[in-house]
């Protein structure tokens, strides 16, 4: 009996052992995760932290040698003057061009998705597989790449240093198709039951039908997701705009910043008004993304549901 209630007290101390040391673990790998997301989150702030410092700073602040982390003097003039009619930053220009390359490549994308996405998921033809197949290995090719061959079928399509039509076209047609999307779209649509096709074929719709009035409503979510994500890739556009945008009146936003404020006799920059631009092309994507990544959110996680 003895025996017996020393090995049962054993168990009890070996077993409070090792709840103590499981809620040890816990608590360290706790910390670690939080502190380890601390850093992360360090890392992404803090550049936008020092943008929107410097753009409130005087200009013997910004390239004095030793650099503060809070403006001396608080310069909000420094959006006036950056904005203003007298900058070297044409804003409005910058932000017509912006909007007029990203709302048309977004439309197009979204047409060529929808109908790709479709074809893909829905219509057997022979090869599709196959088909497929290539497309998800073209997502394995840098875009760096295709630049060359991108530029040389534009030039002879006569689009490059004629007229602003022409420049508009060279930034929007190259990229109306995107893997990515209509994978991402493809998988949407293949969550769809089949049940619903039957019914709307009973019901005497025809497939042309049946995608805009049953499948693109539910995947509505995906089609937001991939709206918001093409406008904004097309806002931070730069290397292909510069390439193919030969005058200044023809950039985008992001290579409108990239030579605004220099002095030509000096070849200074005025890094704290391009930073008070900068702050101010950068709010319109942050407060999309803002209210709009619950859409973001679904439409993936939805789209990654079914293989």
């Amino acid at each position: 009996m003895t025996n017996l209630k020393l090995v049962l007290n054993d168990e009890k101390l070996n077993a409070a052992k090792i709840e103590k040391v499981e809620k040890t673990a816990k608590v360290i790998t706790t910390i670690v995760l939080y502190a380890f997301l601390v850093i992360m989150a360090l890392i992404v702030l803090i550049p936008f932290y020092w943008m929107i410092i410097t753009s409130l700073k005087t200009n013997e602040e910004v390239i004095a040698s030793q650099q503060t982390f809070f403006p001396k003097v608080i310069m909000w003039q420094n959006y006036a003057e950056a904005l203003g009619p007298d900058s070297t930053f044409e804003f409005w220009t910058y932000l017509k061009n912006t909007l007029v390359v990203g709302i048309f490549s977004t439309i197009g994308t979204l047409f060529t998705t929808i109908f790709s996405a479709f074809a893909f998921a829905r219509l057997n033809f022979k090869g599709k597989n196959v088909l497929f197949t290539i497309f998800l290995a073209t997502m394995m090719i840098p875009g760096e790449m295709l630049v060359i061959t991108n530029y040389i079928t534009v030039a002879k399509l006569g689009w490059i240093g004629t007229d602003l039509t022409g420049a508009y076209l060279s930034m929007i047609i190259p990229f109306w198709v995107s893997v990515f999307y209509i994978y991402l779209l493809r998988q949407n649509f293949k969550q769809i039951p089949n049940e619903l096709y039957y019914a709307a074929k009973v019901d005497g719709k025809s497939d042309w039908q049946y995608l805009w009035k049953v499948m693109v409503p539910i995947a509505m979510p995906t089609l937001i997701s991939i709206f918001i994500l093409k406008l904004m890739g097309a806002w931070n556009s730069y290397v292909w705009p510069n390439l193919v945008a030969d005058r200044p009146e023809w950039r985008l936003i992001s290579n409108g910043l990239r030579g605004a404020f220099q002095d030509t006799s000096s070849g200074h920059i005025r890094y704290e008004l391009q930073m008070a631009a900068t702050v101010v092309v950068t709010v319109p994507l942050l407060l999309l993304f803002i209210f709009f990544r619950k859409y973001i959110m679904r439409g993936v996680s939805r789209a990654g549901l079914k293989g």
